[in-house]
């Protein structure tokens, strides 16, 4: 926990300095404030997890880039986004899947390089808090279930990488979050299981 608080207090300092840089800017640089929301492709990673086993969700939240030269920028955003996996099963019994649901809030904290005047790249890394989780079960075995969240981790971290499109006042992008902490608690088999994401987003500047 003390790690975690750290590195929260690392990144909030980290933030506030950004938009302290932000006011030491020249005037001619201007700074964009927006909002964006897309599709998440989530699953859980170790040396065993299945890629087939994909999840689809969603992101929604807020951004502000923050210039540092005509070139370069700091985005810190925060976000509502969906975390999980899929197990489909096929036997001689039964057939279906069972989803595990993982919801987030997320500040992921980027540095955007515009390698053009339409086309960027940026990375970074996040932290999250897990706000709520469930298992639903379709087919064969058919339930939904709440999970309290003080049976996982609820902090999570990772890095963050990505590519960019802008169309002035609509940019789309493709993001890939790879998951640095485990976000099972105890220690079963899966307690080594981390958080892997692809999201696609669409974002509206709103200045």
């Amino acid at each position: 926990m003390k790690m975690q608080s750290n590195f929260l207090y690392a990144l909030a300092l980290t933030l506030s300095a950004s938009f302290g840089m932000l006011h030491a800017q020249d005037n001619n640089v201007n700074t964009e404030f927006g909002i964006k929301g897309g599709v998440n492709m989530s699953n859980f990673y170790n040396e065993d997890a299945d890629d087939k086993n994909m999840l689809f969700g969603f992101n929604a939240g807020v951004y502000a880039t923050l210039p540092i030269s005509d070139f370069v920028a700091i985005q810190p955003e925060i976000l509502f986004t969906t975390r999980g996996s899929e197990l489909e099963y096929n036997t001689a019994l039964a057939s279906g899947s069972t989803k595990l649901k993982l919801n987030y809030i997320e500040v992921p904290l980027l540095v955007r390089v515009n390698l053009t005047k339409n086309f960027n790249i940026h990375a970074g890394g996040y932290a999250s808090y897990l706000v709520s989780s469930k298992a639903t079960g379709e087919g064969a075995l058919e339930f939904e279930q709440d999970f309290d969240t003080d049976n996982f981790n609820k902090f999570d971290a990772g890095l963050a990488a990505g590519v960019g499109l802008d169309f002035n006042p609509i940019s789309v992008g493709l993001r890939y979050n790879y998951g640095l902490t485990t976000f099972v608690k105890d220690g079963d088999n899966s307690s080594d299981l981390k958080n892997t994401n692809f999201s696609l987003y669409l974002s509206y500047k709103l200045n």
